[in-house]
């Protein structure tokens, strides 16, 4: 079986160990990310839509890229909206901004009504190269 390892971005470590999880699980050769969001360095939500969204795709690069991963690694993506129907258009932009062409990974969105006071958040999980 093999044993799980916490992955870390080299900044925000404070932001983990106060909520006791890990930006990231190493199991095998698959890495899980926890929900990334566009938080700023002080922990709280950027108040623009649109750069939230950027800012939680640029702390999920992050966390991919301490666990030896690329946008192009991820398998799998689940994102959660606190208002699909109003966000869709910005969401879709931005991601055609990050996921410019084939093959795409699979992605299920969810509207939900509360993520701490942000708008978006990301997981995704990714093929460690190699």
């Amino acid at each position: 079986m093999s044993q799980r390892k916490p992955v870390f971005p080299a900044d925000r470590h404070d932001l983990y160990a106060n909520h006791r999880y890990s930006a990231a699980i190493q199991s095998g050769d698959l890495l899980f990310v926890s929900g990334q969001v566009g938080s700023r360095g002080d922990g709280s939500p950027e108040p623009d839509f649109e750069a939230q969204v950027r800012l939680a795709f640029a702390n999920l690069q992050a966390t991919l890229k301490a666990g030896g991963c690329t946008l192009d690694d991820i398998v799998d993506v689940t994102t959660f909206h606190t208002d699909p129907q109003n966000q869709f258009e910005t969401m879709m932009a931005v991601k055609n901004d990050i996921f410019p062409a084939a093959p795409y990974p699979n992605w299920t969105a969810v509207g939900v009504n509360w993520l701490a006071g942000f708008d978006f958040e990301i997981k995704v999980i990714a093929r460690i190269p190699g």
